[in-house]
Formats: structure tokens, sequence, C-alpha cells
């Protein structure tokens, strides 16, 4: 058609055609899949790496093998335990019975008037020692007899040319000696009796004077239940102690064969040793209730160390035992059902050895088998140890080293029960 004419009708758009219909719908695109799955790994990769930083020493720690032992035997090198130790030995131990006790005068004397009167004086002051004369006599006494009989044994040896001239002159004259100490302690006595009468009141015994129990100007009657006074025997002093029934056969063995056995008293804390005696006799029965029986043990007392019922503890020597081996307590270990040491060997190494106690007397301990003299036992530092642990010894009041410093070990080994 020429241009500025008519037109004529549109041309016809050709048809749109539409996809076919598919039964499922478009999935995501391949970019938004792989974004998606960035995020959802991004926290768990931030978890991993928090854990391992704060896991991976330890871990690695613990995963670690345990270091080998070091070798050549320098102190506070690896595996090598540092250790104190001290050798058994064989020596001698005392066996003791001990038991609880009193301090009991040996005589108790309640001085009394023999008339009913006033007492107009008291010639003592209260805590005065008072002296009995016809003690006195006794004593001087038992000297002489004993020179006499000194005399009659040297007569007789000087009649057989045994002994020279002048010990047997010497010996007459230490008779007269004490024949004239013993009429002069009778003269003493004799004028005593001169004086004695019943306004006057002597000492019975030899001992401390109490506390007054009636004062000057009081009446006093002979039937008064009080006395005057109480004098207490304070040198020698005896103890009254207690000990099992069981202990008794022991006691009676050694009293019937003579010995006089070493009795010890001790204060309240059983720290310090207050007097030393010997055992005197034992009761006449076993008190049913306790299952016990009382003793009683005679004491010098010049210093006044034991006091009228004073509390001690008594330990009575029954017996020593020579020949014995010894530790030192601190060695001996203890499990529920065993006793046991740790021997150090002669490869520095320790191995557990059972032992058998006997006595125990203060620092030191019996051992009745599983050790011998010699061997080297572990005092501190066992909580470290186990069986074939390497220990760097330290000898007690010795030198150092990883040896034993003596006999270690000898018959290696031992059972560990």
């Amino acid at each position: 058609m020429e241009p500025g004419g008519l037109t004529g009708p549109p041309a016809a758009k050709p048809p749109v055609t539409k996809p076919p219909a598919t039964k499922f719908p478009m999935t995501t695109p391949p970019e938004t899949h792989r974004s998606g799955w960035r995020w959802l790994w991004l926290p768990v990769v931030c978890l991993l790496a928090a854990g391992a930083w704060f896991y991976g020493p330890k871990a690695g720690a613990l995963l670690a093998p345990p270091p080998a032992p070091a070798k050549g035997g320098k102190k506070g090198g690896s595996g090598i335990i540092p250790v104190v130790a001290a050798k058994a030995r064989r020596g001698s131990i005392p066996v003791y019975i001990t038991g609880l006790g009193s301090v009991t005068p040996i005589y108790t004397d309640v001085i009394k008037s023999r008339v009913d009167g006033q007492l107009m004086n008291v010639h003592y002051h209260e805590g005065d020692l008072v002296h009995q004369a016809q003690g006195q006599l006794i004593r001087d006494q038992a000297t002489l007899d004993n020179a006499n009989v000194d005399l009659d044994r040297y007569t007789k040896l000087y009649a057989q040319n045994a002994i020279p001239e002048q010990q047997l002159a010497t010996q007459k004259a230490t008779v007269k000696q004490s024949e004239g100490v013993v009429k002069t302690d009778q003269a003493q006595i004799d004028n005593a009796k001169l004086d004695l009468v019943y306004c006057h009141i002597t000492a019975p015994i030899t001992g401390r004077v109490g506390l007054r129990l009636v004062d000057p100007g009081n009446i006093v009657h002979a039937t008064d239940t009080n006395g005057l006074l109480v004098i207490t025997q304070v040198d020698p002093i005896s103890v009254i102690f207690t000990v099992a029934e069981d202990d008794l056969p022991v006691v009676l063995r050694k009293l019937a064969a003579g010995q006089h056995l070493v009795t010890e008293a001790w204060d309240r804390a059983n720290t310090q040793k207050i007097g030393t005696g010997t055992l005197e006799t034992v009761d006449n029965q076993i008190d049913p209730t306790t299952g016990s029986l009382r003793l009683r043990a005679n004491f010098d007392n010049k210093a006044n160390q034991l006091f009228p019922n004073q509390f001690v503890n008594v330990r009575l020597l029954v017996e020593t035992k020579s020949g014995v081996v010894l530790v030192p307590t601190a060695v001996i270990q203890r499990t529920t059902n065993s006793t046991y040491v740790y021997l150090v060997q002669e490869d520095h190494k320790v191995t557990v050895k059972q032992v058998t106690l006997g006595v125990t007397e203060g620092d030191y301990t019996e051992v009745t088998s599983g050790i011998e003299p010699g061997d080297v036992l572990v005092m501190t530092g066992v909580d470290k140890l186990s069986e074939g642990t390497p220990v760097n010894v330290q000898m007690v009041g010795g030198t150092p080293g990883s040896g034993s410093g003596g006999k270690t070990g000898g018959k290696s080994g031992g059972k560990k029960k």
C-alpha cells in the first residue's frame, strides 16, 4: 500500500504456546542450593574449632605415652623417687607390762591424844618431816650385825693365812665403832622414854606432818575420831597399780624365781619418768568385775617427786629380748589384712616384703620374720612407691645416694600378698 493511503486490517499475532505442565515443581537453582549448605556448615565448623582449642592440649597430654624411667640414678631424675631409709639392725628391746596406779604411802598414822584435856602447844610446823628415834636404832643395829659377820669371816681367813693381820684389826675396829653408835642410839631412846608422858606425843613413824586438825586451846579427848594430825610416810613410798589377769603368770614366775622386777612411774601425760622402784608384792585375789590384779611397788622418794594419791602410769619390766631384729617403727606399713615394708634392692628399686611384728617400744619395733639385719627399709616417701619403683636413697644420719648405702635386697623379691 502506498503511503498516506488507507490501511488494511492488522496482521494477526502468532499464538503463544505454554510449556507442558510438569508433575513436580521446579527445584531451586544450583547457585541458591550451594549457598544454603555453606550457611549450614558454618556453626558446625565453629564448634569444632572451639573444641579443638579447649580440649586439644589436655587430650594430647592424656593420649601421650608416659615417659620412660630415666637411668643413671641422679637425684630428681625422671621416674626416680627420693626417699629416706634406715637399716634393720640386731639389738635388744625391753618388754613392759603397763598399768594405771596411785601413789600410796606405806604407812599412815593418825595421831590421837591418850588423855582428855586442853591442847596447850603444838611443837611442829605443818608440812614438817618428823623422825622416829627407834628407827635409827634399828638401822644402826643392822650395821653392827653385818660388821660382826664380816669379823667372823676375816678371823677364819686370818687363821688360814689368807688375809693380812691389818685387815682383821681394821674389821675389829669397825665392829667397836658400830657398837658405840648403837649404844648412843639406845641412850637417846632411854632419854626419850624418860620424857615420854601422856602430855607429850611423839611421832610413831618417820613421815610428813599434814595440816593440823586441832588448834591450840581446844579441848581434846582420847575418844575423838579425827585425832590431832596425820603423819604420812613419804620416803620410801609405794605405788599400787593394776595389771590384767592375762599378764599375771609371767609376773608370778619372775617373783618365784627371786627376781626384783624394775618398775617405772610416769606422769599423767606419760611423757616424763618421775621414779624408778621395784615390785614388792601382788594382791591375793583378782577383781572379778575388771579381771585385773593389784600390785605394789616401792620407790625411793628422796626428791619428793611422788606425792600421796598422785595418779601415775606404771611400766613393769618383765623381760629384755636380746639379739632380735629391730627396725624404726616408721618403716612399718599396714593395710587391713597385712603388715609390710618397702625393701630397697641392689638395683635401687623397692620391693614389698611382708613382715611379722613382735614387741614395740618407743621408736623401735621387733620384726620376727620377713627381713634380716642390714636390710635397707624406706621410712618416708612411701606414698609414691609401688612394686619395682626406682628410688634415690637418703640414709638416716648418713649420706645421700641412689644405692642402699649398705646391704640391700639380699634374697630380693618377696611375695606381695
